[in-house]
């Protein structure tokens, strides 16, 4: 089965604690029925129990679970923190590959601004602000021209409107 018409692919990136998991879900909900939400962390650390670091599958098994769901007629939403030393290259492919429409946000915040974000999330005790800091990596951009920046003034819900306007769905 062959999609009838060219499917969104929307990656949504940045560091830990910036806010992508929140955005990802509430734009899947805007969006309505049809579009799929691929979680690096759930593929990476549920699914796999993988480290995000040295050999392993998840690149190649998000790769793979993307290129399934727009195979088959959904609009994808990736998100997660997807390094550019590690997933670069898996992005790129699928961005000039893909024959619908791709767009990539990155949420560019600040170390410590993620820490204060961190504080109040359900996994705070997972880890803490010094591992943070190790993971921690400034505006990690893949070096595509329609990667589109937002930095940490945006609410969430301005993020989810200018989102919502740029990849053309109806506000609701």
């Amino acid at each position: 089965m062959t999609p009838s018409s060219p499917q969104h692919l929307v990656v949504i990136r940045g560091n830990s604690g910036s806010g992508k998991s929140t955005i990802a879900k509430h734009l899947r909900l805007r969006a309505g029925r049809g579009w799929a939400l691929v979680g690096q962390d759930f593929l990476r650390r549920i699914v796999l129990r993988e480290r995000d670091s040295g050999p392993g599958l998840a690149p190649a098994f998000i790769e793979h679970n993307v290129r399934f769901l727009l195979y088959h007629g959904y609009h994808v939403i990736l998100e997660g923190i997807l390094f550019t030393g590690r997933y670069g290259e898996m992005l790129r492919t699928l961005a000039s590959e893909h024959r619908g429409t791709t767009h990539f946000f990155y949420l560019d915040i600040s170390f410590a601004e993620t820490v204060r974000r961190h504080a109040t999330r359900p996994q705070a005790a997972e880890f803490t602000a010094e591992q943070m800091r190790d993971w921690y990596t400034h505006r990690d951009l893949i070096g595509i021209l329609n990667e589109f920046v937002v930095d940490e003034t945006s609410t969430e819900e301005e993020t989810l409107t200018l989102m919502t306007q740029m990849i053309g769905l109806r506000s609701g």
